[in-house]
């Protein structure tokens, strides 16, 4: 098994020209010097990205394996922990903007097998950054100014993909809906003439209707689905209502794990283990297994009274995925906002100014107060 304490960093690859360090650059399979301007490619990895044996993996990790120390840091803020770059013991925090002071740590992680390089811009990053401020309503107009210098940083996120197959019992009931004839009474009006006046009058008639009736009877079965690539995000650091409208994520376009491609960027080290993320992925399969049982059950109704669920044929992958984040602080408050760095999709965390608000609803009523007024001048 092979297991690091963190996904490499901050990698550094020498500049062929003037020795400066590389950075990858988003979109291209090149590294660049900042120094310099010279292109330097990538050599490229011809293995494909593969699907691992979920429960060997598992064995593998009960057994133990060896470990290797890196600096690393967890940020007593948000959480987050990543490793920094060699010969830094002070920052501050990618996820939050908390500073941070390094620490000597080890972990035994699996390392990741493949990513999704960085197709999305600094420059461009910063541009939907600023577009998405601009659309803010109610917004405090400080947040511009507080959030105007903050810096994007390229981060990847861990996740886990699942495959699995599954066959599931069930037992339950089958409703079949029928129509039954019901008598009923029913007041009815009518009007006739007494004195020369209509006068009306009401008296109670017999009906009849169709009535819906629904019947039951049990049901058992099995069913079987087949799940491919259930995405499980592994971040402890980021807001998961905020991660998961990134998505979706173009996993076919999945490359395997290279140093390279990380170079001048941050990783975050995974918090959902391997057996965590197919916990999760198990909740994610339910509500499809429970449509297949309903389908298989039929009728017009359908209840299910127990399910029993076997997985078999479980594969992984263990990936990262790039995300531009912006951590600027409001008030003491930390508001986060993030781009998919590959299709370019915007989420955000933002403030909103009490008195903007109260500003709007004051004078929403004073325009309402001066419509009455001039509705009842008008009288």
């Amino acid at each position: 098994m092979e297991t690091v304490t963190q996904p490499p960093t901050h990698c550094e690859f020498p500049c062929k020209g003037c020795g400066a360090d590389l950075v990858y650059a988003p979109g291209t399979t090149t590294l660049t010097c900042q120094h310099c301007g010279m292109v330097n490619e990538i050599a490229l990895k011809q293995e494909g990205v593969e699907e691992l044996d979920y429960l060997a993996e598992l064995q593998r990790v009960h057994t133990g394996a060896d470990t290797v120390d890196v600096i690393t840091v967890k940020c007593a803020s948000c959480g987050a922990e990543s490793a920094m770059q060699p010969g830094v013991t002070a920052d501050r925090c990618a996820f939050c903007g908390t500073p941070l002071v390094a620490q000597q740590s080890s972990r035994r992680l699996i390392k990741p097998h493949s990513l999704l390089p960085f197709a999305v811009g600094e420059n461009q990053a910063k541009g939907l950054f600023q577009q998405w401020m601009s659309t803010l309503w109610f917004a405090p107009s400080a947040i511009r100014t507080e959030a105007g210098g903050v810096r994007l940083r390229g981060i990847y996120i861990p996740a886990w993909t699942y495959d699995s197959r599954t066959s599931s019992d069930y037992t339950g009931e089958r409703g079949d809906d029928y129509w039954e004839t019901e008598t009923y009474w029913d007041t009815e009006t009518y009007t006739e003439t007494q004195n020369g006046r209509m006068v009306t009058k009401s008296r109670q008639v017999q009906k009849t209707r169709q009535v819906r009736k629904t019947r039951w009877h049990s049901v058992s079965g099995r069913v079987s689905n087949a799940f491919d690539d259930l995405l499980v995000l592994a971040t402890a650091s980021l807001p998961k209502e905020l991660a998961e409208k990134l998505e979706p994520w173009d996993l076919k376009s999945l490359v395997a794990y290279q140093d390279e491609f990380i170079s001048g960027f941050v990783c975050e080290s995974y918090g959902v283990d391997l057996e965590q993320g197919f916990g999760t992925a198990c909740q994610m399969m339910r509500p499809t297994i429970e449509q297949t049982v309903c389908s298989d059950i039929g009728g017009d109704h359908q209840r299910i009274g127990s399910l029993s669920v076997q997985y078999f044929d479980i594969t992984y992958k263990h990936l990262l995925l790039p995300v531009w984040l912006c951590a600027y602080l409001y008030r003491g408050k930390t508001y986060r906002f993030l781009v998919n760095a590959r299709t370019g999709e915007v989420q955000g965390e933002r403030p909103y100014s009490a008195m903007k608000i109260a500003i709007l609803v004051i004078s929403i009523l004073l325009a309402v107060l001066g419509m009455v007024l001039v509705v009842m001048q008008q009288r």
